[in-house]
């Protein structure tokens, strides 16, 4: 199976520069977008796409903002929409699809603001999203944007950006404890080397000089790992400020 996760900074938009094309070239199985931006009536779904795949979406309460999209070749069992805590849900950050083998779950962790006001609101989202996961009795694949470069490997300036949002030491924490709890990041799995990156700013010359921070993620639960194929960055596709990731399971 091949799994494509991608950070989409409005869907839309990326839709112009070329998703639908990179759809097509990919061919996968599931694909996993975040922060589409859309409402119901704004979401506007190619039929070169929307007839090869079943869709689902989350859309938040706030028009413009956030948003979860998947697109599967096989049709899911179940859908959950949120985790049923009012105030993380409104923010569409969680989809979930049940299938006979596993769960698929495609995740758009809160970002803790440039001032950290919103580093309580994430480290509460954090441990309610690890206790959804503990009551899910499959194994888990998870895909998405978690917001934030688990270690200095992960990230071009980690000294600089030591104090910086995506940096604290409690998401790094977090991130940390949840692996440790029965998770693999799979593409450190495979490749320990620097310089891998899936978000760059859009300032001037930044992407180019790879400038970058690794926040986006595959992880999976660890009786997973002997499936893992292969997981990539494929940081030569442009449309968003992120790149996609690809995950291949056997």
């Amino acid at each position: 199976m091949k799994f494509i996760s991608w950070n989409v900074n409005g869907i839309n938009s990326c839709i112009q520069k070329g998703l639908v094309d990179f759809m097509l070239k990919e061919n996968a199985d599931f694909y996993l977008f975040q922060e589409i931006k859309a409402s119901s009536s704004s979401l506007n779904l190619p039929l070169t796409i929307s007839t090869k795949f079943n869709s689902y979406h989350y859309l938040a309460e706030k028009q413009g903002y956030s948003g979860l999209l998947i697109y599967s070749k096989q049709k899911a069992n179940s859908v959950i929409k949120g985790i049923g805590i009012e105030e993380i849900d409104k923010e569409a950050r969680i989809l979930t699809l049940e299938y006979d083998d596993f769960y698929l779950i495609n995740i758009y962790f809160p970002h803790s603001s440039r001032d950290l006001t919103r580093l309580p609101f994430k480290l509460r989202f954090n441990e309610a999203f690890a206790n959804f996961c503990s009551k899910l009795k499959k194994p888990i694949i998870i895909g998405g944007d978690f917001n934030v470069a688990h270690k200095s490997i992960d990230l071009a300036n980690p000294y600089q950006n030591r104090f910086n949002a995506g940096y604290t030491v409690q998401e790094k924490d977090w991130m940390t404890k949840f692996l440790d709890s029965g998770y693999t990041d799979s593409f450190r799995f495979l490749n320990n080397d620097p310089e891998w990156f899936t978000w760059w700013s859009y300032r001037k010359g930044v992407r180019d000089r790879n400038v970058g921070w690794r926040i986006d993620y595959f992880v999976v639960s660890s009786e997973l790992n002997v499936n893992i194929k292969s997981c990539k960055i494929l940081h030569e596709v442009y449309g968003s400020d992120h790149c996609p990731i690809l995950l291949e399971l056997i």
